[in-house]
This record gives structure tokens, sequence and C-alpha cells, in this order.
């Protein structure tokens, strides 16, 4: 049995680790969480993927079992980073720090987890643009810029508006991509 300790990770985390777990051929693995909403989620994934679950309160904490169910399929294993023409006819564009309206530092974790979902989804995009406030994120956040390094690692090409890191005088701080400018982002 494989045991995954995913107390105090933010959503998706906990179905990250676990959905890898479970591409990697496991059978059974109990999953450590501190959160309902973490539960129903690894609920849904153990349905979609042919497990059965069972859930079990360790005080504030949640033990979940996902076990394979009888002659249900393993997923492939992947067993080698996803090549770069394994990238996807699409482009993501940012341009603002965060997610959504309203409180803006969960506008902000949001879109740090939206990085990391992306940088784990193996479904890449081909290129990511970011400008106005969003070109602030490659040199603001490490987290998002460490998933960034790992998608361009991979393929992804990654640009950021060179007058808008000039505007927030962050022009010689970029750490990940290339300082890109309207015709590197304008369709041919």
């Amino acid at each position: 049995m494989k045991k995954i300790n995913a107390i105090g990770k933010p959503c998706p985390m906990p179905v990250v680790m676990t959905k890898k777990e479970i591409e990697s051929g496991e059978g059974v693995l109990e999953v450590t969480v501190d959160n309902r909403t973490a539960v129903e989620n690894l609920t849904r994934l153990a349905g979609n993927a042919g497990y059965t679950v069972s859930t079990h309160p360790d005080g504030e904490l949640f033990v979940v079992t996902l076990a394979l169910q009888g002659e249900a399929p393993v997923p492939a294993v992947q067993e080698q980073a996803v090549p770069a023409s394994a990238t996807q006819d699409y482009a993501v564009f940012v341009s603002r720090a965060g997610i959504g309206e309203g409180d803006a530092a969960l506008g902000a974790s949001l879109m740090t987890m939206f990085f990391y979902t992306l940088a784990q989804s193996g479904k890449l995009p081909r290129a990511i643009c970011f400008m106005n406030g969003g070109a602030r994120l490659p040199v603001e956040n490490e987290q998002i810029a460490d998933h960034l390094r790992e998608m361009a690692a991979q393929g992804v090409e990654v640009l950021v508006c060179g007058t808008c890191l000039k505007a927030f005088g962050l022009e010689n701080r970029l750490s990940v991509g290339t300082v890109s400018n309207m015709y590197d982002i304008t369709p041919p």
C-alpha cells in the first residue's frame, strides 16, 4: 500500500499527488488530508480511475483509501518527460496577477495553483503569454517561475511583454521565458 501525506496541501495538490501514483500503477493508496474538499476531490478521482474509495476520520484529519476495482485497467505509466511535440495547439494569455475579482490574496493563490495544475496536466500549451499585470508573475512569484521552467523544458514557449516589464521596473529581473513584444504574440 502506497501512503501519501497531503496534509496542508492546497487544492488540487492532493489529487495531483494521488493521480501520479495511480498512473505509476499503484493498486492501493492511502492518502491523508486535512479538509473535506480534498476528500471529495479524491473520491471523484477514484471513481474516474476505476478505484473504490473509503474515508476514515482520524482526529481532524481524513484517511482516504483508494483500491483498484477487480478487473479495471491500470492507467498506462508515463516513464519520461512529455516531449516538446506533445504540446497542444493552444496558448494561455495572462494579463493579471490573480484569478477573478474580490480577494487579491485568494486570486494570487488561485493563479499559483493554476500554473501548478497546468504543469502537471500532461496537456501543455504551445505558448504562455504574460502581459500587463500578468508580466509580474514570472518575476515576482517564484512558485510560478518554477512551474514555467518545468514547462519550458518540455517545449512550452514562455513570452513576457518587454514593455510591461519596463513599466513595472522589472526589465532586468526576468529569470524564465523570453522578453517579447506584440509581433511575437500576434499570429502571422
